[in-house]
Parts: C-alpha cells; structure tokens; sequence
C-alpha cells in the first residue's frame, strides 16, 4: 500500500493447499472496478468508519483489538492477540497486554513511540483532507510532527510523515503489523521507506513512515489521465527497486524475502527514487542448509513465482520472478492481470512470453504511449532480463544483485527508438493495421477519412502531435546524468 498520494486498494489471496483453492482477500466481486469519484467516495466512507471508532474509543469506549476475519479466509495464522467476545475492556487487561507488546517490539526500540494522542493531533484528527489512500491494512493519512520529537506540529512545518492506523476489521492482522515494525525497524537502506515510529496504545495500532510525495509506480503506469513516465525515469525506477531486493536478499544481516513485490508497493520520492514499502508479508530467508521456507501461499495474484504458488515454498528466487512482473509491466504499460483485455491477453507473462525474444514483434510489446521515445538498446537488455527473471526455473533466475548490474547503465542510453528506420516502419504498419480495423482509410495529408468525413490524424506532420513529450505541461523530472 502507497504511503504517498492516492493509494489504492490491492487484492491480496491466500492458497489454501489442502483444498487447492485460491481465496481472494478483495471485498468487492471478482472483476468489479470502479473508477474516479466512487473510488474516492469508497475509501473516503470506509475510513472515515474507522476514525469513528477511533474518536468512540476516545471518549472512553474502549474496544478490545480484535482481528475480525471474512469468511474466506481461513488460511490465515492465527492472530497473536487472541479474539475476545466481550465489547469492553478493563484498563487491568489492557496493562496487562503491554508488556507483551513491549517485548516483541524490544528489536525495534530505536523507533520513535508515539501515543495515539499525538498522531491524531499531526492527521488533524484523521480528517477526510489528510486522507491519502487506503490498503489492506488500513487508511494513510497525511500528518506533520517535530524533526527530531514525537509532537504534532502545524502542516507545512516539521516532519511530513504518513500514517498508517489499522482498521479493526482490516485484511491484515497485528502479526502482520508486527512484521511491518520488525523488519522495516531495523532494515536501512536508501531504497526502502524508512519506518519513523509506532503506537501501540490499547487497541490502536499506527505506524508512521516518511511522505513519498510522487506517490506509487502504480499510479504512475496505470491512473487514468497521468502523463506517461519517460523511459529513462521507468529504469531508474527499475534500478532503485533492484537495489532494495537486493539488500534484503544479499547485503542485510539475515536474508528477508519481500515476498510482496509489485508497482503499489514501489514508492516514489520527489526525484522518482524508488522505495520498497508494505513489509506485512515478508519472511526471513531459510537458514543453514535448508534451501527454502515452507510457508502459507500469500500474495498478490499476478506476480507470484509459479513454484511458490504451487509449493508454498518461497525463496529469494520468488521475489526475482516478481520484479520480472514489475519489470515486464514497465516496457508494456499493462497490468500483470487485466481481464479488460481480449482472450489471451489477460495474463501479462503468458501474452508477452513469446514476443520478448522475437525481434520483429518485441517493438509492439512496448508501452505504445512512450511513441518511439525509448532507448533500443536499453529496451533490447531489459527484455532479456525479464526472460532472465521469469525463467519457470528458479534456479536459472539472476541473483538480484546482477539485476542491478544489468540495468545501471540503461537509464542513460540515448539511442532513440524514434529515429530508427525499423521502428518508423513498424509504426507505419501498425498505423495501417489501426485504420483497417476503424474501417477508414489514409490519403495523404494526414487525414484519415470516416464514413465519408475526414478526420485529422494524430500522427499528421503538420500539425502539433497530440503527444505528452510535446506538451509543455508535465511532470517534473530529475536530471538523468549522460554516460
């Protein structure tokens, strides 16, 4: 889940081995979206539902924490704090909660404690104009705290952070959050969002971490109306999403499995820096001679390692298989699963698996709003290194830290797909192919003629390119060093 603007809702799924199902952990129907304001309107009630059980609790209503569960999931561990039935609790049971608290959070103890007091002052009480988007473990809010304290401070001043609260009834549970804490409050590297602090007072659970102002990669492939990412910006990405696998992977004090890697969770700092965020899911890596975890099938449907999917046994080589996802996405601008598209299309690996080595029809996989404008070779490599990381067999995927070899010097390659003679003529064709399918045809002066009347072309040369590489307005970009 983004900790940035407008964070969006993923559906998580669990496996339950026994009965070989897939149990989606989405509330809304299989293959229901919803667009625009509904959206907003959704996420806007279901958290404000959450912080009016915050300000109950606060007026002297307690409510014990209690992982409330649908149906469907079955597979998942049992929660650490146990349910209870009753609606209240004394404040004997709360104290005696705390030191158990205390002791799992011992490993975390340099993070900022903040009471829940403070963290709806820095929301300016969790309102609907700090609300930055929703996930599985609950809402984000916008807040602002002291530089180096714990006390709110006026917006604009201070510290930006984002604050996660979990709902009560939220998808993911207090081991999960504990896992958040745990490992991002000990795991620092500049390509993983740093954890500033916690709360854990009575039944509210609250992280707080840095503001990522651009948001999630997500947002930036997929939104409607945002203007598409250069591609010299989409392998930074790439790059700095690498270096952070790689870290937990190889250069961390004990190997982490993100097990959780997609464009939702990669999030982007005011220079489009990537950062890994969302450690619910994550694992510690197998020790001594064992050579993976067995553990719960859980994920994000999509981006899964097919072995883990059908095994429940997860190594590093997981989380290669799910960059090559996040990877494959960046070139096309599709999502890994998108039911929208035709027959054969849903599934983004099976449709682009046979093109990515193919010469003659890799162009077409390329995200067709970037027109022209990426580097042939560096589009050629990354390829190759998506076949690489979706290899079916693990063993023959690249180590993370050869990834990030691979894709250092793409960002800065100026060969231009645009001025290629092949590439123009690839567009041609598919300009032909578009027509025919329109029913039109194209005379010359760039106008394509439909049922009779003629309509300018987008592609005509004497008129401004409907194109956002020609537009003045855009989103701001970091400087790209030449090689």
């Amino acid at each position: 889940m983004g900790l940035g603007p407008d964070s969006m809702k993923e559906e998580k799924w669990v496996v339950d081995k026994s009965k070989g199902e897939k149990k989606s952990k989405k509330n809304e129907a299989a293959g229901d979206e919803e667009t625009g304001c509904w959206v907003k309107l959704r996420i806007l009630g279901s958290c404000m539902s959450s912080r009016s059980k915050v300000d109950s609790s606060m007026s002297g209503i307690c409510t014990p924490y209690v992982e409330n569960k649908p149906t469907n999931e079955k597979s998942r561990g049992p929660p650490v704090v146990p349910n209870m039935s009753s609606t209240t609790t004394s404040n004997a049971e709360s104290a005696s909660s705390t030191p158990k608290f205390s002791e799992e959070l011992k490993i975390a103890s340099q993070l900022r404690k903040f009471t829940f007091n403070e963290l709806k002052l820095a929301t300016r009480n969790f309102r609907p104009e700090s609300l930055l988007g929703e996930g599985g473990f609950g809402c984000v809010f916008k807040g602002w705290i002291e530089e180096n304290g714990t006390a709110p401070v006026k917006p604009g001043t201070g510290l930006t952070v984002a604050v996660k609260t979990l709902n009560h009834d939220g998808l993911q549970g207090h081991k999960e959050w504990l896992a958040e804490v745990n490992f991002l409050g000990n795991l620092l590297h500049p390509n993983l969002v740093k954890l500033i602090g916690y709360c854990i007072e009575d039944d509210h659970r609250l992280l707080a971490y840095e503001f990522m102002p651009r948001g999630s990669l997500e947002n930036h492939l997929f939104r409607k109306g945002s203007l598409p990412l250069p591609w010299a910006i989409r392998m930074k990405i790439a790059l700095g999403a690498a270096k952070g696998l790689a870290f937990l992977h190889e250069e961390a004090e004990r190997t982490v499995i993100y097990r959780d890697f997609k464009t939702s969770n990669i999030l982007l700092d005011a220079d489009y820096n990537a950062k890994l965020s969302d450690f619910g899911l994550a694992k510690d890596g197998p020790e001594g001679d064992k050579t993976h975890v067995s553990t719960r099938v859980m994920g994000t449907y999509g981006y899964a390692a097919p072995e883990y999917v059908m095994t429940g046994h997860l190594t590093s080589k997981s989380d290669v298989y799910s960059f090559g996802v996040v990877l494959l996405e960046m070139m096309t601008g599709r999502r890994s699963m998108d039911k929208n598209r035709p027959n054969g299309e849903h599934n983004l690996v099976e449709w682009a698996r046979p093109h990515l080595g193919d010469r003659r029809s890799f162009y077409r996989l390329l995200d067709p709003r970037l027109e022209g404008h990426f580097s042939i070779k560096g589009a050629q490599k990354a390829a190759q290194l998506a076949i690489q990381c979706l290899s079916r067999d693990p063993k023959t995927r690249p180590r993370m830290s050869e990834v990030v070899d691979t894709l250092k010097p793409l960002p800065n390659l100026k060969d231009m797909a645009s001025s290629s003679r092949y590439f123009q003529t690839i567009q041609v064709d598919r300009s032909k192919m578009n027509t025919n399918a329109k029913g039109g045809s194209k005379p010359q002066g760039g106008f394509i003629t439909r049922n009779g009347q003629p309509v300018r072309s987008l592609s005509s040369l004497n008129v401004p390119h409907a194109s956002p590489y020609r537009q003045s307005r855009q989103s701001p970009r970091p400087d790209v060093k030449e090689s």
